[in-house]
């Protein structure tokens, strides 16, 4: 009876992961009945490839909602990251050793002050968000209303470059994922991430520091979504100001689809980045299936508002 309540309780906890993976798993199945060239090598290193951007900011976003929050300013900080980096650097490669750090830590900047505001005004951070990301927004159509720029080739093979026949920004992407839960399971500031996400009044009394913790974790969500940018831009080969644009509600799916729950405390980053792969699986299935871009924005928030009952129900049910 014990081994069988362990299984029970060790199936509970991996039940979202273990959706999502047989979701995968039936989304490449169905693309390969449907046509011989979705199983190719080129095409699935294709979806890894185009998975990079949504998972950089989907990594930020997961960090975010573990603490019980949400980060709306990600695609406007994005956007200011791409249009900013290609409009100053220009083709030039000289100009990228010191303007690809002076982008990041700007967009680092802006997400640390959305978690100093959020700690000291008291007030929703879907509220602060949601302003700060219009100022954002606002400041780069001041400085760009258009396509600005280009981005070097040298920089091609952060998006293009291959290692053991892998594309590297990809990998990278997974890397920060696997560091990102090292941190959160093994260091004190990623257990406090999730004893404020479970309970904030406990948090304090227990002495976390609210205002450094959530400065660090918009912070990071900042720094994730210029990266992102940059690799975006990079890909296109410029830089837009509406570039992050369907990037807010894009890296909120994956989270919630992986099992995070929204209102903190609940979850993690491998079943985001899972998250993330069923999306992208999703996205070049339809595709294939030559359906429109607007159509694929309806198909994720669906899976969103999917997901979300789902995990409510499941909560209920536990409680």
């Amino acid at each position: 009876m014990a081994s069988r309540s362990t299984l029970s309780r060790a199936f509970g906890r991996n039940a979202p992961l273990l959706v999502v993976i047989a979701l995968i798993l039936l989304l490449v199945l169905i693309g390969g009945v449907m046509t011989d060239r979705f199983l190719t090598t080129r095409n699935l290193v294709n979806i890894f490839e185009q998975s990079t951007g949504l998972g950089l900011v989907s990594l930020g976003q997961t960090l975010v909602i573990l603490t019980g929050g949400i980060d709306l300013s990600l695609g406007s900080v994005m956007s200011l990251a791409a249009t900013l980096s290609s409009g100053i650097i220009n083709k030039d490669p000289a100009l990228m050793i010191t303007v690809l750090p002076m982008v990041i830590v700007l967009a680092t900047a802006i997400g640390a002050l959305n978690g100093a505001l959020i700690d000291r005004l008291g007030v929703h951070p879907l509220i602060v968000t949601l302003g700060t990301g219009t100022v954002v927004q606002g400041m780069i159509l001041l400085y760009a209303m258009t396509p600005i720029g280009a981005m070097p080739v040298e920089m091609g093979v952060l998006s293009y470059g291959r290692f053991l026949g892998l594309p590297i920004g990809a990998s990278l992407m997974v890397l920060a994922f696997i560091l990102a839960a090292l941190w959160l399971r093994y260091t004190g500031t990623g257990r406090d991430v999730y004893a404020f996400g479970d309970d904030p009044a406990a948090a304090r009394l227990l002495g976390i520091n609210r205002l450094k913790l959530l400065m660090i974790v918009y912070g990071m969500c900042g720094f994730f979504a210029a990266i992102a940018g940059i690799y975006v831009a990079v890909r296109l080969g410029v830089g837009s100001p509406y570039l992050g644009q369907n990037y807010t509600l894009a890296s909120i799916t994956p989270v919630v689809v992986g099992g995070t729950m929204l209102s903190g405390g609940r979850g993690g980053v491998i079943g985001s980045l899972l998250g993330v792969f069923l999306v992208s699986v999703l996205n070049n299935l339809l595709n294939f299936m030559q359906v429109s871009t607007h159509i694929q924005l309806v198909a994720q928030a669906l899976i969103i508002i999917a997901a979300v009952s789902v995990y409510l129900d499941a909560k209920r049910r536990m409680a």
